[in-house]
């Protein structure tokens, strides 16, 4: 991959995880197999690491390519890399066929360069039929392995540079947490900070607590003590990470316990951050202690992500969700009274089995009572594995899609009437980086998590910077520097 890298080397130095010295001595052992291809190469070994899905995928390559950069190799963009790398997502359909489209590209590379590896990881993996499914056809795939053994990560490696046959390595659960091993961020200036692991909700249409298994927290001294050398490091706003933040907690003994709001009012603490972002609540949990919290702490990113998934109480109970439209709304309310500034954005799922029309129009009518900032919109993808692929009452495509269009213009229409109204005010923006299509603008994002587009340079990336709001362009700004 092509990063602005700035990688964070693990060392030895006050590490007294057991695990964690053992893999360092699986990366002193694969350093030389790198440098052992360097000399067959004539040249510095190639690394591309892919990801699909979620940020904690983001966050998972991370470590990926930490450990690559630690043994030697170049980290590059190009799948046509010495090394490829695919972190991969299951939650719909279509991110397992775009992994097996790039294996299909992959394929002929190897053909032509019979040193090249690859390997596959992530929640794809995890699942029995799929392993098989690249067992069965994609046989130069040299490395498998899933959510739970990733921290073994040069290990692994080990195995794979030793061995002429696929190795499959893969975890039904675990409850480690391995801290300090090498990571190499995307950004020197942001960057995403797990707080747990898993997911215990279970909700009908997810694969998610399947592949990447029980809530597992991080102890609170861990998680500040990242922080606090991502500052020292030059980074100014971290995101807190986890499948259900406001259920962080689980797991962690008397002595370490606390809460999320808690923990969020430790990190905004934390000297040299100066903004915080967190994902993903759940509205069954969200608790107006966090809401309070966020409203006394300014450092706090005005933005919500509240997933609704459905306006129907009856489908909600279908999808296990374990709460209602009219607690969903109130919380919403709760939201708006107490943190007025803040943006809140959402997911919806089309199309689940059972739902109906008069479902839908209980979807529409939470999204023009909630006034949603933006709403990511999804037709249900039947998922292996789930209870919801059992439930003989599918939704036909013709009538999802049907409700699919009827819902988007409604979101639209709302996000519409949201757009706009910090026109002609000046508001605190993280410039993350050169606009795409000018190169004379650059890009930053505001605390409310919307884009605005003014101009500057490269200097500005990673700087806060005051910025008027001159005119809106539907889901962005367009501004100048005050």
């Amino acid at each position: 991959m092509s990063f602005d890298l700035n990688i964070l080397h693990g060392s030895k130095e006050g590490i007294t995880d057991e695990e964690s010295l053992v893999q360092f001595s699986y990366i002193e052992k694969a350093t030389g197999y790198v440098k052992n291809l360097e000399k067959e190469l004539g040249r510095r070994p190639t690394a591309c690491v892919v990801t699909f899905g979620c940020q904690m995928n983001a966050k998972d390559s991370e470590k990926l390519v930490g450990i690559l950069e630690t043994i030697g190799y170049e980290s590059v963009e190009s799948e046509d890399a010495d090394f490829v790398i695919y972190n991969t997502c299951t939650v719909r359909d279509n991110a397992d066929q775009r992994v097996l489209g790039r294996l299909g590209y992959v394929k002929s590379l190897h053909k032509k360069r019979p040193w090249m590896k690859t390997a596959l990881c992530g929640c794809m993996m995890q699942e029995k039929g799929a392993v098989e499914k690249i067992q069965k056809s994609y046989r130069f795939v040299n490395l498998i392995f899933g959510t739970h053994n990733l921290y073994k990560f040069a290990e692994l490696l080990c195995r794979m540079f030793e061995s002429d046959r696929m190795i499959i390595d893969i975890w039904d659960k675990t409850d480690r947490i391995v801290e300090q091993l090498p990571i190499s961020r995307k950004y020197k200036f942001k960057s995403g900070v797990n707080i747990m692991f898993g997911c215990n909700n279970f909700c009908t249409y997810c694969i998610v607590p399947y592949v990447r298994g029980r809530e597992r927290s991080r102890t609170p001294k861990d998680i500040i003590r990242e922080v606090e050398e991502l500052s020292k490091d030059g980074v100014k706003e971290v995101m807190l990470l986890g499948q259900n933040v406001d259920s962080y907690g689980i797991g962690l003994s008397d002595e370490d316990k606390i809460t999320f709001p808690e923990l969020l009012e430790e990190v905004c603490k934390v000297e040299g951050i100066e903004r915080v972002r967190f994902m993903t609540p759940h509205p069954k949990d969200m608790s107006e202690d966090l809401i309070d919290t966020i409203a006394r702490n300014p450092k706090v990113a005005r933005h919500i992500h509240l997933p609704l998934q459905s306006g129907s109480t009856e489908i909600l109970k279908r999808m296990n969700r374990r709460y209602t439209k009219e607690s969903y709304l109130k919380l919403v309310e709760l939201i708006r009274e107490k943190l007025p500034d803040a943006a809140l954005t959402t997911d919806i799922i089309i199309g689940f089995p059972g739902e109906t029309d008069k479902d839908v129009d209980e979807t529409i009518d939470v999204v023009r009572k909630a006034g949603f900032d933006n709403a990511f919109t999804f037709i249900y993808s039947k998922r292996t594995g789930t209870p919801a692929a059992g439930f003989e009452d599918q939704v036909s495509e013709a009538d999802a899609k049907r409700n699919f269009d009827r819902l988007l213009k409604v979101v639209q229409e709302t996000a519409r009437a949201q757009s706009g109204k910090l026109e002609g005010k000046t508001e605190r923006v993280l410039v993350e980086g050169i606009n795409e299509q000018d190169s004379n603008l650059v890009t930053g994002r505001m605390s409310n998590n919307t884009l605005v587009h003014f101009p500057g340079d490269e200097s500005l990336i990673g700087e806060f910077v005051d910025v008027k709001l001159d005119k809106c362009h539907g889901f962005y700004y367009t501004g100048s520097i005050v």
